[in-house]
């Protein structure tokens, strides 16, 4: 079977984690514009991370909490990952983004996934300190991909990952099939497949062997 990598702000939710915190404290438009920097690989992610972590400083838990419970899947995604594990698939999400956003969307679209790699922003007194802690802040996802799979026994040549911005690009390059999710322009050339729906991407899986038809029951 398969080992199935999918990033999640802007591939698996249309939602961005960072900027629907921003918004609590007004400095959303700050957040997006050094999110669109460094999704074009203009900067670092690292320090773009950093830098949107620490516009948060201040925080309140309560309103993070309200910021979280905003992060929804795309319509399909579901759908996606369900048939990926009923497949037999193993299905994780790496992101620089942060776990408790990713949990929520999970429960409220009733499905769940075998790993979640993600970071997290650290709360004192109530508030959020404005730092960021997580394995991928420096780490990398083709790391995380290589690790995952060598703890699997899955070759990489049965890895996909599925991305959209410039912190995708090192599992992109080394999966065994990388399929870009409306990527970034510094992303598509990385990309085996394109594609703009989780409705595309399923049928992208079928074509490829990792999914059967789908059976319509109606």
């Amino acid at each position: 079977m398969s080992l199935i990598a999918f990033d999640f702000d802007g591939t698996l939710s249309d939602s961005e984690m960072t900027v629907l915190l921003g918004e609590k404290l007004g400095v959303a438009d700050e957040m997006a514009d050094i999110t669109e920097r460094a999704m074009n690989d203009e900067l670092s992610y690292a320090e773009s991370l950093r830098s949107r972590a620490e516009l948060l400083t201040g925080l309140s838990k309560t309103d993070a909490d309200d910021a979280y419970s905003e992060v929804v899947l795309r319509p399909g995604a579901a759908d996606v990952i369900d048939r990926l594990r009923e497949a037999g698939h193993t299905v994780a999400i790496f992101t620089g983004g942060f776990e408790r956003g990713v949990a929520h969307a999970l429960d409220d679209a009733g499905t769940e996934v075998d790993h979640i790699v993600a970071n997290a922003l650290p709360i004192e007194d109530g508030e959020l300190t404005g730092e960021v802690t997580g394995p991928l802040i420096e780490g990398t996802k083709d790391d995380q991909l290589e690790a995952l799979a060598g703890d699997l026994g899955v070759d990489m040549d049965e890895t996909v990952a599925v991305g959209d911005g410039a912190n995708d690009l090192p599992m992109l390059e080394v999966a065994g099939l990388a399929v870009g999710f409306e990527p970034k322009p510094a992303v598509e050339p990385a990309c085996d497949d394109v594609v703009a729906t989780m409705a595309e991407l399923g049928d992208l899986l079928e074509s490829r062997g990792v999914l059967s038809a789908a059976v319509d029951n109606s």
